[in-house]
């Protein structure tokens, strides 16, 4: 696995490069260039983890191998965007945390009890839960640049980097909706296949996740709706994003880190 995870990350640091050249020197991007070494990146990218998580004891989703699932997933959305929406400078953030996720996997090591008999109904829930964290991570970091750019706009600064190099500030909220909205609708998928097929919550040592998984599913269905209803955007709509975002990885990120680390 050696030869995938080298491949995968000669690949990532070379589209990085590329995309960080093309905004510093105000170059267009090579579209194809980046789509299709992102998409040798991805194979290499899942061949390098596939093992790590499917082992012979059953799944293995320990704290580093989810943080390189997430990446892979990260990096798969984006390219995905890139086909139809003009975010291809997103990418300058999306391959560095490819990277990180990808060494992360590869290097890391944590105890993990893998799971194994699981019904088919949990697989899913576990699937859907990494899905709707990868998409919502995106938006958190969507979220970010936004709030960057109104501060830009807001105070009229002579280097305005990132209202020059990426796309328009509604392009990217528009954007930024749409990834909340599919984010929230995985999620809410999730939560309610976990309802039905998680049993026993204070054995699993879930009650924290689960709570903190909920509420955050709250605060960006009310973002939805406060932005259907009453046009909630801007700096608000920003602020809010992170702040969901945050208690949902407290939940799973910090619920992973404290029981398989510290415990």
């Amino acid at each position: 696995m050696l030869l995938a995870y080298l491949i995968a990350l000669i690949v990532y640091t070379l589209v990085g490069c590329h995309l960080l050249w093309a905004l510093l020197k105000m170059k267009p991007i090579a579209k194809g260039f980046t789509i299709g070494m992102l998409l040798v990146g991805l194979v290499a990218h899942a061949i390098t983890i596939y093992p790590h998580i499917f082992t012979l004891y059953g799944l293995n989703f320990n704290l580093f191998n989810t943080a390189s699932l997430i990446s892979f997933y990260f990096t798969l959305f984006y390219v995905m965007f890139s086909f139809y929406r003009p975010v291809l400078s997103l990418g300058v953030f999306a391959t560095p945390l490819a990277v990180i996720g990808l060494s992360l996997g590869y290097f890391g090591v944590a105890p993990y009890a893998p799971l194994t008999d699981i019904s088919a109904g949990l697989e899913l829930h576990i699937i859907l839960s990494i899905a709707a964290y990868c998409m919502l991570l995106m938006a958190a970091v969507q979220a970010l640049i936004v709030r960057i750019q109104i501060r830009e706009l807001k105070h009229k600064t002579k280097q305005r980097f990132w209202v020059d190099k990426l796309p328009p500030l509604q392009s990217m909220e528009s954007l930024l909706f749409d990834m909340i909205l599919v984010g929230f609708t995985i999620l809410t998928v999730a939560l309610a296949v976990g309802f039905v097929y998680v049993s026993d919550l204070l054995g699993q040592h879930i009650v924290h996740k689960t709570v903190f998984s909920i509420i955050s599913w709250l605060l960006f269905g009310a973002l939805l709706v406060g932005h259907w209803k009453y046009g909630w955007r801007g700096r608000r709509a920003a602020n809010m994003t992170i702040w969901a975002f945050i208690l949902l990885a407290i939940g799973f990120i910090g619920s992973k880190f404290v029981l398989e680390m510290l415990l």
